[in-house]
């Protein structure tokens, strides 16, 4: 048997410099399908190449146990028709046949995201049975004028839904656990703000807590405009919130007269206490640790209930696993008069005729966006810096005509706030900036995104920035300038924004591409579990039957002390002792 690439030279197949097996040698590897298993330049360097590996792997299978302790009951093996363990293991090494090595393979992934789910699903029973929650019985006169004077446009279909799921938790008297997934600009605020006068409306007090000063002051400004005219006070507590307003702030939230406090870490300080703490509004919270957040919940006598936001779309198969004790609710849906942002790819050899089509838009009247990856030059990475590209963009639109300010994270706090002022006002007309502008920054009147050397970016990071903009009624653009020489896996990437505005669509695509250890905002977090043989941008099926066989045997079994369940039980603590818990809230 030979094996090796095949390629053409002179109009004849060849195999550089082929591997040769004889079956009828003792210490052949016989099996017809060879498995490659990874292997490094040092190792190769020390002949631990893949068919090295191979076949210490088949000495060592060779000398284990006759069989492998098996770790599914055979009731389940046999209503899901799947292989023993023991079988899995020598069939996924040296499958006799391919239908014998997807059997194989099936099993074992099977097994892997099966004991994530009921580790997941037995601590979301536990907490829904034990843990009680606030009843709020009633909508009241907040909700209800605010709903009929104030409401700046009719709710869309999916906030409609979205808020009937909410008012069913927030009255059941079990605790809200809610993960509340919108697109950027799906007007998710709106929905926590009315979430927040249910809870102030049956006598309680509410928060939101966000990761950065920039999006709590967003979320304050925002939430202080809708509420223009309502007899409501409203107060921002951040790490620069001078000593004398804390003393305000701190006073309001112990007499119960501040109903609604908006803020960042500063929330969880010792010295903040509440009243009566009912709902608990978390932004982005993979960015808060799962201490930082556990701080809150002790606020209060009874556990409040928890509206959880992300922006950054989760995949389908990520949420049931990251998320998966969490209930989920989903915008899908922009508000009225948002029109999608307008997406195009266009070289860095093509950048004047981008300058042309920004002074266009300029001179309408609009403001624009530059973001870059870097602050200064790399000697190492090919890649647009903000230093050289705000030279250059000051020479292309130079004053007194054009303004343009900028924004990085090497900024003083209060550097950054005074430039994103300016832009706010329309006193400057360019922002250049990075990703600093991610999330937080909300100017209607800022219609182009021009993203530089956008191959550097990851598509999400991609989707949160081209939401920027398109948060007016004018149709805003966004234009990724890249190189000529890009891998095959950033063109897809800068296919996949040209193509859709769909940001689930775009998570999905980014799985596939990166795989669950990289989606943004579960990197700096830690997925909670490592897989080994399955991947959840390929396996949704399999995860899915995971899941429903899971909820099926909790469902009858809570804590798994049925005989039958016994291996569920010895196992599924074992499979996953650290398991990061995103919705132990008590």
């Amino acid at each position: 048997m030979i094996f090796g690439k095949p390629t053409i030279f002179n109009r004849k197949i060849n195999v550089v410099h082929p591997e040769i097996e004889d079956p009828g040698r003792r210490q052949a590897v016989t099996s017809k399908l060879q498995a490659v298993y990874p292997t490094t330049e040092k190792l190769k360097d020390n002949y631990l190449t893949s068919k090295a590996i191979s076949k210490l792997q088949a000495n060592l299978i060779k000398n284990l146990p006759e069989r492998f302790e098996e770790t599914l009951p055979a009731w389940l093996l046999q209503k899901l028709n799947l292989v023993n363990l023991d079988t899995a293991l020598r069939q996924i090494h040296f499958p006799d046949s391919p239908a014998q090595y997807r059997r194989a393979e099936l099993r074992l992934k099977f097994e892997e995201l099966f004991y994530i789910q009921l580790n997941i699903l037995q601590s979301k029973s536990a907490r829904t049975r034990h843990f009680r929650g606030n009843v709020f019985r009633k909508v009241g006169e907040n909700f209800n004028t605010f709903y009929s004077e104030f409401l700046p446009f009719e709710l869309t279909d999916a906030q409609k839904r979205v808020m009937k799921e909410i008012r069913r938790d927030m009255g059941s008297g079990k605790q809200m656990n809610r993960l509340l997934q919108g697109d950027v600009g799906s007007g998710k605020t709106l929905v926590a703000l009315m979430s927040m006068l249910i809870a102030i409306d049956n006598g309680f007090q509410a928060c939101i807590m966000a990761p950065t000063e920039i999006l709590a002051q967003q979320h304050f400004r925002s939430i202080t405009a809708f509420l223009e005219g309502m007899d409501l006070e409203v107060r921002l507590l951040t790490g620069s919130t001078k000593k004398s307003e804390r003393e305000v702030i701190h006073g309001g939230l112990l007499e119960g007269t501040l109903p609604i406090l908006i803020g960042t870490h500063a929330l969880i300080e010792e010295t903040v206490q509440f009243k009566s703490l009912g709902l608990v509004v978390i932004d982005e919270q993979h960015r808060f640790g799962v201490a930082q957040r556990a701080r809150l919940w002790e606020k209060a006598d009874v556990l409040p209930h928890v509206l959880v936001m992300t922006a950054t779309p989760i995949p389908r198969t990520l949420a049931m696993t990251l998320y998966g004790d969490l209930d989920v609710s989903v915008i899908d849906e922009l508000p009225p008069g948002r029109r999608p942002v307008i997406t195009r790819h266009s070289y860095d050899a093509k950048r004047l005729q981008v300058f042309g089509f920004l002074k266009k838009k300029l001179a309408e009247g609009r403001q624009a966006y530059i973001v870059y990856p870097l602050i200064k030059e790399s000697e190492t990475l090919d890649y647009k810096d903000l230093e050289d590209g705000y030279e250059s963009i000051s020479r292309a639109f130079p004053p007194p005509l054009y303004q343009v300010s900028v924004v990085h994270g090497r900024m003083k706090p209060e550097e950054k706030e005074i430039s994103m002022r300016h832009f706010l006002a329309g006193r400057t007309h360019i922002m250049v900036a990075t990703t600093v502008i991610e999330v937080g920054v909300d100017v209607p009147n800022a219609t182009v995104m021009i993203i530089e050397s956008a191959e550097r970016f990851g598509l999400s990071q991609l989707h949160q920035l081209r939401g920027r903009v398109g948060r007016g009624a004018d149709q805003s653009y966004c234009i990724l300038m890249t190189g000529y020489k890009l891998s095959e896996e950033a063109r897809k990437r800068i296919d996949t924004m040209v193509a859709t505005t769909d940001g689930f669509e775009i998570a999905e695509v980014d799985l596939k591409l990166r795989g669950p250890g990289d989606i943004e905002g579960t990197q700096q977090s830690g997925v909670p579990f490592n897989l080994k043989i399955a991947h959840l941008g390929r396996d949704g099926q399999i995860l899915q039957l995971a899941r429903d066989t899971a909820e099926n045997i909790i469902a009858e079994d809570p804590d798994l002390s049925l005989e039958k369940n016994w291996l569920f039980a010895k196992h599924v603590k074992k499979a996953h002792p650290e398991r990061i818990d995103w919705g132990n809230i008590s």
